[in-house]
């Protein structure tokens, strides 16, 4: 199948801004716990009506200190519960926020602020604040940004003193203003390669997309005391989209500003559904793995990991398990998998996976322990999901069936083509980029896919990375680079071999796993730079390369490996900050290793260190 529609499910009134949902919420639900705020180690509730008061107040400091309407308003700021109540607060005025992840530069800042003309910034820390004055003094001033107010030294509370004299009257009116047409936010792609492009993503966008996503998604949302914790950053779309899917949905949102607390504060917020990426599913598992081993109890972790992803996959086969799988499945859960629930707080059900291919194995994995394991697909510029697998019917391996109001359709070079209500507007200040994204009204996704008889999609890769070695063979890296990188010494990996006579890939250790499977395998600790070398460590990866290569003919098969003594990560400009590999920045910094990975003229038969 080629090309797939969802028609749409419902309808929103033109004058509908995101606001709206969270007004809404308020008069259906007005004691209804809305956000919880970590405070001292406790959770603090916030109801709907008391969120909406917040936000209200905070909007009415924003006019009051000359935001107008359609101006923007940088946010630069880990996930945190004043991120929230800033993004509807600047809404709430007929302002534009515009994000900024925590971890940029202060160029990365500068282009950002000065590309989308912000008039004034929230930052987190004072740290923040630096970087922005970093910012104004090499670039000329930023003569557009006023103001630059400090979360962490009480610019919430300075917004709701500074709006005491603004009347009810004139913030009704701001808000009344805005319409479904109207630009909600500027997100700045990634960009693994050149300047980030500024997609100009709508309140119809958010509006449309969110109401036929809880008609969808019903039993993940109204599930009883439905909960999520977010972490992933609302700098990225994925994480915003949820921020107001569940507001939307009057789900009761938790946030946590840092990962390392992840495991604590899943335990005590005890949320329903997660969202996540790939990476940290794989980590949870790793984790897992490595606990059992040091507990001297791999053996039994591996025969339960087994019996699970034998039941998940039984599940969708006539019949589903028999009587002895299902046996052998609870004694796993008695002995295993209950922990692992536990770890993520006991009560969850549903996650939603999205930013890059979860995996069939992962997939079956977190099904059998429990969990509808919803994986989806999309972009910036798609306002997040154009497709999404539903809890009723999960097809492991895909990406699920577009969203109501969705098409997608595959071209003829096999890239992916996406139209309907999630389809930003185009990228700010760049007409040429925005025609250039664009054929007949379809937006091109970039990555390669097919559909099935049920309009299911599954992803190949991206389009600008496939490899076509010096053969000819087209290789998708992800289909190596995933599988591999389920290993716990493995960090990152990165398949390369365009124009050459074989694949190969680079890999990075996980620096935090190390340690533990050091210890487990009965070795002494070692620095990053000697267990590259070690043949231990080289004969385990070469072990799951061995099992990566299974999967693919041996054209495309993994035949040298060299493992990096530095991981990828987003201080050193080899990640995006949603934990994409910059590939060209790595080929490029690493160009005279690979050819010395190349110098023969065919490879050896044991992988070069």
């Amino acid at each position: 199948m080629d090309e797939f529609h969802v028609p749409l499910a419902v309808t929103s009134a033109p004058s509908t801004s995101i606001s709206d949902l969270l007004i809404a919420q308020v008069t259906s639900s007005p004691s209804k716990v809305l956000i919880e705020k970590q405070e001292h180690g406790s959770w603090r509730p916030y109801t709907t009506t008391q969120v909406l008061a917040l936000v209200e107040s905070v909007a009415k400091g924003l006019m009051a200190a000359g935001v107008e309407q359609g101006d923007r308003v940088a946010i630069m700021s880990r996930t945190r519960f004043e991120w929230t109540i800033l993004d509807f607060a600047i809404w709430h005025a007929g302002a534009v926020p515009v994000p900024v992840y925590e971890t940029s530069s202060a160029d990365q800042s500068a282009w950002i602020l000065g590309d989308s003309g912000c008039v004034a910034a929230f930052v987190e820390t004072p740290a923040h604040a630096a970087i922005v004055a970093e910012a104004r003094a090499e670039n000329g001033g930023l003569p557009k940004l006023g103001d630059v107010w400090t979360i962490e030294e009480g610019a919430l509370e300075a917004m709701v003193e500074r709006g005491r004299g603004v009347s009810d009257a004139d913030l009704a009116a701001r808000h009344a203003a805005v319409g479904l047409e109207d630009t909600a936010t500027l997100i700045y792609t990634s960009g693994t390669t050149g300047r980030p492009k500024g997609a100009e993503l709508t309140h119809g966008n958010f509006v449309e997309l969110c109401s036929n996503a809880i008609e969808d998604l019903s039993e993940v949302l109204s599930y009883p005391d439905a909960r999520t914790l977010l972490f992933m950053p609302l700098a990225h779309v994925f994480a915003r989209f949820v921020e107001v899917l569940v507001i939307a949905g009057g789900v009761t949102l938790g946030h946590t500003p840092d990962t390392k607390d992840l495991v604590a504060d899943m335990g005590t917020f005890t949320p329903t559904f997660i969202l996540s990426v790939p990476r940290v599913f794989e980590k949870v598992y790793n984790s897992a793995e490595q606990k059992a081993a040091a507990g001297g109890k791999v053996k039994i972790f591996h025969w339960a990991t087994k019996v699970n992803i034998a039941y998940s996959r039984a599940l969708d086969e006539p019949g589903g398990p028999g009587l002895r799988l299902k046996a052998l499945h609870k004694v796993a859960d008695a002995l295993v998998l209950k922990k692992i629930r536990a770890v993520m707080g006991g009560r969850v059900v549903y996650a939603i996976s999205g930013g890059a291919p979860l995996g069939e194995r992962l997939g079956h994995f977190y099904r059998g322990l429990g969990l509808v394991v919803l994986e989806g697909y999309g972009l910036t510029e798609t306002t997040a999901p154009v497709a999404v697998n539903r809890p009723a019917k999960v097809k492991i391996g895909t990406v699920g069936p577009p969203l109501p109001g969705t098409a997608i359709k595959i071209a003829e070079d096999g890239e992916i083509l996406a139209k309907g209500i999630p389809v930003f507007r185009g990228y700010h200040n760049n007409p040429e980029a925005t025609a250039e994204a664009f054929t007949d009204g379809w937006f091109h996704t970039g990555d390669v896919g097919s559909l099935d008889e049920d309009g299911y999609l599954t992803i190949t890769g991206r389009k600008k990375e496939i490899i076509v070695t010096a053969a000819g063979k087209n290789v998708a890296p992800s289909q190596l680079e995933d599988p591999t990188r389920a290993h716990p010494l493995i960090s990152q990996c990165l398949a390369i071999g365009d124009r050459r006579h074989f694949v190969s890939m680079l890999v990075t250790l996980d620096v935090e796993m190390l340690p533990s499977w050091l210890q487990t395998h009965g070795r002494e600790p070692m620095t990053v730079a000697e267990a590259k070398e070690d043949p231990m460590v080289l004969e385990h990866i070469q072990m799951a390369i061995d099992r990566t290569n299974k999967k693919v003919s041996r054209a495309e098969s993994i035949r040298k490996f060299v493992v990096l003594d530095q991981d990828f990560t987003i201080e050193n400009g080899y990640l995006t900050p949603s934990m994409k590999v910059r590939r060209n920045a790595v080929m490029n910094d690493y160009a005279d290793l690979i050819d010395e990975i190349y110098a023969q003229s065919a490879p050896a038969k044991t992988p070069a260190s």
